[in-house]
């Protein structure tokens, strides 16, 4: 009788562990990031051919997933940016990341020739 009581108050005590294990994870998550790009292109064609390919490869990379990339869009109030890019990182340290690698700033040197850019990232609410 003895050992069903110490396995029963061991299994108690291992759930009630995990369960407060599982809870202090998921308080530690961070929250998304999103990355917002306000482009005012000056030759899409170059702009498409020479940095294009190269930014999103970067931003992939550095764990990026695009959103947006330069559908159309309506503004509501204010002048819209000539084109929007809108991409997802799992947090802003890896959004900073990738923005801050040397593959980025080598792509963004080539858009650079071709466009304005502002450039910016938010944090999302957490999961």
């Amino acid at each position: 009788m003895k050992t069903r009581l110490i396995v029963l108050l061991s299994v108690i005590a291992g759930a009630a562990a995990g369960a407060a294990a599982v809870q202090a994870l998921h308080a530690q998550a961070k929250p998304p990031a999103f990355v917002v790009g306000e482009i005012d292109v000056k030759n899409a064609e170059l702009f498409d051919k020479e940095y294009v390919p190269i930014a999103s490869k970067a931003v992939r990379d550095g764990g990026g997933k695009y959103l947006v990339g330069g559908g159309k869009s309506v503004s509501f109030y204010g002048e819209p940016p000539k084109r929007i890019a809108i991409m997802a990182f799992d947090n802003l340290e890896k959004a900073e990341a990738a923005f801050n690698s040397a593959a980025y700033k080598q792509a963004k040197a080539v858009g650079d020739k071709y466009a304005t850019f502002r450039i910016y990232a938010v944090e999302g609410v957490a999961p």
